[in-house]
């Protein structure tokens, strides 16, 4: 009998109900499943990912998209809802085909709710709608009104999002039972088969990590890519140590191999649960440290607030959630889709909350990481500002992309970075201090005094009356310089000059400098 599994996450705002329907939609339940640790029953709420499962007949449409399957096995993901554990969220979301929004029938859309639906956009998961505790409305016609008013909520919050106004709602209640049924169908005739990437390296996010004595230990997670089997070697790049497959188990299943997708637990020796809570295993010799990476910037419409070059951020990749500093910078380039080296960049310094709304610039970000991270070409990132106030009815997701360049050296910034041409723009202005004729004049206050003055020789300027002369020299002893001019200067401007108008004729000195290579000097 063949199973594919597929894996629906329930996300939502705290106490909405998601972990009492991840129990009444299971029939299988891991060793992290339905609040299960003592601190998550002892505070009531979700603290760590859970999980639980439900084998079902494939549906029709299925089989006959793949004769070879029979059996569908629905891996729910109950993922926690209190604002201090969206590291936890994200990386839950992360590993799942389908999102199941969970929403309070009194409440409705709550904070981390919106959170939870910009999550679910940028990894652009298909969306179910359960409205939850329906049992706590009144029954007949009240309730009734109540729901559809809240369907007619949800539509338009979510109509400007990847999700549209056409999602399907349903409305249950956990407790009683009511429309658990219903909701079942509507999962089944919503799943699919999703495209999985059996050829690429076998990597796996690991979420828990226990022993068993007389066995070794087990780390349950979720296949990201490729596939493993029994008695193949691992890398687990966290202790920087190899260990060979001793067994893998799908919900106390055992099987010999598992692929993209699937929901295991693998059992290793001579590897103690202590050395990782949760991390990554993946092909021998896949996987190295990134002390930097390149995304291409993707603002989440939702964060109000100005997003700042070489200021820190969160940045959570898998399961892993580190701080980095960032480095915005943007394409000058109209026809170009990817990041170039060899091409120019303009640095920018801030975008304010409505920064990149008005125009259709190609934005870069590169992130410093200051603890360096484990991560492949093209994954996902997500950068938070998690130090917001949780009570603050605020979005704390930033932005996201995905790895276009990423460096495993720790001397980046000498050996690969100063070949980017990613520059500042710089200008400088001043005044006339005389008219020496009218192929020549002498300018003040262009520079300060303690200014290297010989290194603007031959600069291009410009006036404010149009004409453009360059640098000639130095002159005097302060931070005077003599400007000429090709061609004689207006007679207008001429005539301002004599009659000691100076501050009426500005010079301004427009230039370039490399971010990352400061012995280029000065570009004009």
């Amino acid at each position: 009998m063949t199973i594919k599994n597929f894996n629906i996450g329930l996300l939502g705002h705290v106490d909405s109900g998601k972990t009492s329907l991840a129990k009444v939609l299971s029939e299988i339940s891991s060793t992290a499943a339905f609040d299960k640790s003592n601190q998550s029953q002892e505070r009531g709420i979700t603290l760590d990912l859970g999980f639980s499962a439900l084998i079902i007949d494939a549906p029709q449409r299925i089989k006959e998209e793949n004769s070879n399957i029979e059996k569908l096995q629905l891996t729910f993901v109950d993922c926690p809802g209190h604002a201090s554990l969206i590291r936890t969220i994200i990386g839950g979301a992360q590993i799942i085909d389908m999102m199941i929004l969970v929403i309070d029938a009194q409440k409705g859309i709550q904070t981390q709710t919106a959170e939870c639906i910009v999550i679910g956009e940028l990894l652009k998961r298909k969306l179910i709608v359960v409205v939850n505790k329906i049992d706590t409305l009144e029954a007949g016609g009240k309730r009734e009104s109540s729901l559809k008013k809240l369907d007619t909520k949800l539509r338009k919050a979510l109509s400007a999002t990847v999700f549209g106004d056409s999602f399907p709602i349903f409305h249950v209640s956990a407790l009683s039972g009511e429309g658990i049924s219903e909701f079942l169908q509507g999962i089944t005739s919503n799943v699919f088969l999703p495209q999985r990437q059996r050829d690429l390296p076998f990597l796996m996010y690991v979420d828990h990590c226990f022993s068993i004595k007389g066995q070794g230990t087990i780390c349950t997670g979720t296949v990201i890519q490729g596939c493993v089997s029994v008695n193949d070697s691992i890398d687990i790049p966290k202790i920087k140590e190899q260990r060979k497959i001793k067994s893998i188990q799908m919900f106390r299943r055992p099987v010999q191999t598992a692929e993209m997708g699937d929901r295991i637990g693998i059992c290793v020796t001579q590897f103690s649960a202590k050395a990782m809570e949760r991390g990554i295993v993946c092909q021998t010799g896949y996987m190295q440290l990134i002390y930097a990476a390149l995304i291409q910037f993707h603002r989440i419409q939702f964060y109000k607030f100005a997003i700042k070059s070489k200021t820190k951020l969160h940045i959570s990749v898998g399961h892993e959630t580190v701080m980095a500093n960032i480095t915005l910078f943007k394409s000058m380039q109209k026809s170009t889709t990817t990041f170039d080296a060899s091409l120019e960049y303009e640095y920018i310094d801030e975008l304010d909350a409505d920064g990149i709304k008005e125009n259709d610039d190609l934005i870069f970000c590169l992130l410093e990481f200051e603890t360096p991270i484990y991560a492949t070409k093209d994954s996902l990132l997500i950068a938070s500002k998690l130090d917001l106030d949780i009570h603050s009815n605020c979005c704390r997701l930033a932005f996201w992309g995905n790895i276009e360049w990423y460096t495993n050296s720790t001397d980046y910034l000498k050996v690969q970075l100063p070949s980017w041409k990613i520059y500042k723009s710089k200008e400088k202005r001043g005044n006339v201090q005389r008219l020496v004729n009218d192929h020549e004049i002498i300018v003040q206050n262009l520079f300060k005094k303690e200014s290297n003055r010989q290194i603007y020789i031959g600069k291009k300027i410009q006036l404010s009356t149009g004409e453009r002369g360059q640098i000639e020299s130095t002159f005097g002893q302060t931070s005077k310089v003599k400007i000429t001019f090709a061609e004689s200067l207006k007679e207008d401007t001429v005539r301002m000059l004599k009659e000691g108008k100076f501050n009426d004729v500005t010079v301004v000195l427009r230039y370039k400098k490399y971010v990352y290579n400061k012995s280029l000097g000065i570009i004009q």
